[in-house]
């Protein structure tokens, strides 16, 4: 671990760290998984579909540099290369060979609602562990997920009941 003033104990920045650097993994393989579908997807709405990718892909960056960002602001080292997150990662494997449009939206929304998921239960063990930085960062990130998943989830026709 790096020298620094933070005024948590190592105790709690390792912790932190370890749950930053998981979640790291998945948000670089769900940055990943959104541009796969932003550069395959196919049908009538392609170029509606291809750009809202492309934004979700942007934010979910974001949240991979916040994420490591505060790793690194703790002392320790964001781990943030593809071998690691191909390695680490906790979401399911985008499905390959896929080109319609309601698929993708189906496969980025499902990667999306686990992720937010993990980060959802990751908040208040941080908040316990007494690290409420992290635990908030955490909360910012889950509505910005969740914020993300409305976008995508929003191009599925509802069905009647």
């Amino acid at each position: 671990m790096q020298p620094t003033h933070n005024t948590l104990t190592e105790s709690i920045r390792a912790q932190s760290i370890e749950i930053l650097n998981k979640h790291l993994a998945a948000a670089i393989d769900l940055h990943a998984q959104v541009k796969q579908a932003h550069w395959n997807v196919r049908g009538p709405n392609f170029i509606a579909l291809h750009e809202l990718f492309d934004r979700v892909a942007e934010e979910v960056e974001g949240f991979s540099d916040k994420l490591a960002e505060r790793a690194g602001g703790l002392g320790g080292t964001a781990f943030g290369t593809i071998q690691v997150a191909a390695e680490r990662s906790f979401l399911v494997p985008y499905p390959h060979g896929i080109a319609d449009g309601e698929q993708h939206v189906f496969a980025v929304a499902s990667s999306l609602a686990a992720f937010g998921q993990s980060m959802r239960e990751a908040i208040k063990p941080l908040a316990e562990l007494g690290d409420l930085d992290t635990s908030d960062l955490f909360t910012e990130i889950s509505r910005g997920i969740d914020s993300q998943l409305w976008f995508v989830e929003s191009n599925v026709v509802p069905k009647n009941e």
